[in-house]
């Protein structure tokens, strides 16, 4: 009796301490158990007229979306990833090639937000979509005091929150005027049958519709890995994140390369399949976001760089410069260039827990946060046949504003129901060039932002602290100007509260409340004092995992 009691001792802790280790690899296992992944399948796009139209036809639209790309991650600005030696070339040719807008901002600084003010022209807390929807328990698992219990209580299931679809899509208005409607790469706006990307008005889609997908599996012969072992959540997404995409509605099934690689090849096709016809093209990568996951012939044409880390991250985004390049290619062997409006930006800004600290250079901050290094993003329209090349312009425009400026273009009359938050730039920028005035706002619970003519408030309602900034004169953020200027912050906060009280309330709550570090990556933050703000999200990172 004593060694069977001996024995189950050794057993049970045993068993705990492979708990205690492995626990985070079980959601990837019950997926895998639930939606099983298949093989590869060849995708039949729907083909549009065999010849052009013999009138003309409003603009085609390519939207390309980089996911957690730093402002200094590309080297039109005259910087890049390594000191500028891993150059962007076609990236860079959308600004030289069209307008650049020197002051281009994020609907947020997380990726959900963000898509869902960048598709419906609305800061998303118009509709309550204030929070990237996460699973409760396993936000438990993983942040710790941070964690809001009480707010997991009824907490909706995840799969459920979403864009609501009583949100006018950019897609849904563009069906007006003939539009084909394509959706490639990540959605992120829901999950649940009425919130995925054919329920909201595009005609098709593939790719997946959570926050992040392997981009190859882990022992791929063609891939190289970096993983963050000091940052929890990074050490939870390898074994749980699936290698896997949709089409349409279907289940999932393995893409045939390298992720960056197959949505450019794929979205090479749709251009082709749509060229004789008006067509939308939403091309959201995933790109450079975590998981690090690099070509090998990519990662191997950069041994310039020492850091392993670094040169992964440098060659995802070599392969997603490519992988642009082969779209825009695509767009002048179809003879459909001239007439293409294409727009590329970030969903927000470079990630701290990368542990990079330059990819967001010159700016403070990352993505999460508000500072500009979370929201300050590349923001680039080419439109050759309206469009002159080299353009630029400085007033503060943002993702809201894709949707007005598209809409315009496509000769079609914004929604006169409801507030739409953005304009349209190119009415400011081409057609009677003048300084646009008009705040810009952001909210994550308590963690409020307000940006009007170059004044910027950060406001943080759980201990009353602000940072105001004149980014006139300090674009960066090094000087906090609350104390010196007290008529300008009484003024600014009186425009942050006008705006706040228009806002809904959260559609579900947050449930983490963390400090994020503002001057320092995931990696270095020091143990003395330093600066950090309150933000409040679904669980920072949770929403990506199980899936």
């Amino acid at each position: 009796m004593k060694k069977i009691i001996i024995t189950l001792i050794i057993v049970t802790v045993a068993g705990l301490w492979l708990f205690s280790q492995y626990w985070y690899h079980l959601p990837g296992i019950m997926m895998g158990i639930v939606s099983p992944v298949g093989e590869t399948r060849e995708i039949t796009w729907e083909q549009g007229p065999a010849v052009p139209p013999r009138e003309s036809s409003p603009p085609n639209i390519v939207l390309i979306v980089a996911d957690d790309l730093g402002f200094n991650d590309i080297t039109f600005y005259g910087g890049g990833i390594n000191g500028g030696s891993v150059p962007t070339p076609n990236i860079d040719t959308i600004a030289s090639e069209g307008i650049q807008f020197t002051n281009g901002y994020a609907g947020n600084g997380t990726c959900a937000p963000s898509r869902a003010a960048l598709l419906t022209g609305r800061f998303a807390t118009r509709s309550g979509f204030e929070f990237t929807p996460a699973r409760p328990e396993f936000a438990q698992m993983t942040a710790g005091d941070a964690y809001i219990k009480e707010n997991a209580e009824g907490y909706p299931p995840s799969d459920t929150l979403g864009l609501p679809s009583s949100e006018l899509t950019l897609p849904e208005l563009l069906k007006k005027r003939g539009y084909h409607s394509v959706a490639v790469g990540k959605w992120h706006l829901g999950e649940a049958e009425g919130l995925r990307p054919l329920d909201q008005g595009f005609n098709e889609f593939l790719g997946f519709l959570p926050g992040a997908a392997m981009f190859l599996p882990e022992d791929d012969p063609d891939v190289v890995n970096s993983k963050q072992e000091f940052d929890p959540i990074d050490r939870f997404l390898w074994p749980n994140l699936s290698y896997a995409v949709r089409h349409n509605n279907s289940d999932r099934f393995r893409p045939d390369s390298h992720m960056t690689d197959y949505f450019s090849r794929q979205a090479v096709k749709v251009i082709k399949a749509n060229r004789n016809r008006p067509f939308f093209l939403y091309l959201a990568y995933n790109a450079p976001h975590t998981p690090l996951q690099s070509e090998k012939a990519d990662y191997e044409a950069l041994s310039h760089i020492e850091d392993h880390t670094e040169r992964t991250y440098a060659g995802m985004l070599r392969g997603l410069d490519r992988g642009i390049g082969q779209v825009l290619e695509a767009l002048e062997t179809h003879g459909v260039k001239e007439n293409t409006i294409v727009i590329f930006t970030s969903d927000n800004g470079g990630a701290g827990y990368v542990g990079l600290p330059d990819l967001n250079h010159p700016y403070r901050g990352w993505k999460i946060t508000f500072f500009e290094g979370g929201i300050h993003t590349p923001y680039f329209i080419r439109w050759p046949e309206v469009i002159p090349p080299e353009s630029q312009y400085e007033s503060a425009v943002a993702h809201v504003d894709i949707f007005s400026t598209v809409l315009s273009a496509a000769g079609i009359d914004l929604p006169d129901e409801r507030i739409i938050d953005g304009v349209d730039v190119l009415d400011y920028t081409i057609a009677k060039p003048r300084p646009l005035k008009r705040p810009l706002y952001w909210r994550s619970g308590g963690y409020k932002v307000v940006q009007l003519e170059g004044w910027k408030l950060q406001y943080q309602a759980q201990n009353g602290k602000t940072w105001l900034f004149n980014l006139n004169e300090d674009p960066t953020e090094q000087v906090e100007l609350s104390a010196r200027y007290p008529e300008k912050l009484i003024a600014m906060r009186s425009v942050l509260d006008e705006l706040d009280g228009q806002m809904v309330e959260p559609l579900w709550p947050a449930l983490v409340e963390t400090p994020i570090s503002i001057d320092y990556t995931v990696d270095k933050r020091p143990k003395t004092d330093h600066e950090t703000i309150l933000r409040n999200n679904g669980c920072l990172r949770m929403q990506e995992l199980l899936h």
